[in-house]
């Protein structure tokens, strides 16, 4: 078996992109572990310990621009690489994800191509530290 390229939580609401997102990532070598709102992945994320986060913006409980901004004041996940992937488009809603600290910020709907690119760099360079 190749070597696993990296871990991934992908946090949605929907379980179709959810899957979509998870099976895409899986068929390119990544051990994917899934979580349907922000306080599911809170609640995994030091279980699972991934590399990188895909992070939906709009869901229920916790969204994710509060998902992100504990994952990052938390010393235990704030080196964890997140990704933002939300139909919230506008030039505001991009500044507010990279001023909590995200590293990606992607749009729906997305080129499962970009995101798997942009969660593969992501990876490597959590990797290479």
């Amino acid at each position: 078996m190749s070597e696993v390229l990296g871990k991934v939580l992908v946090v949605d609401d929907d379980e179709v992109i959810r899957q979509l997102i998870a099976v895409n990532l899986t068929l390119e070598g990544f051990q994917v572990e899934t979580a349907f709102d922000g306080q599911d992945c809170l609640d995994k994320v030091r279980d699972v310990m991934p590399d990188v986060i895909t992070l939906d913006v709009m869901m229920p409980r916790l969204d994710g621009w509060m998902t992100a901004t504990k994952l990052r004041r938390n010393e235990g996940t704030s080196h964890i690489k997140v990704v933002l992937i939300t139909a919230r488009a506008q030039e505001d809603d991009k500044r507010r994800g990279f001023g909590i600290g995200v590293d990606a910020y992607l749009t729906k709907p997305f080129d499962p191509a970009e995101l798997i690119q942009v969660v593969r760099d992501l990876a490597v360079s959590t990797r290479s530290r």
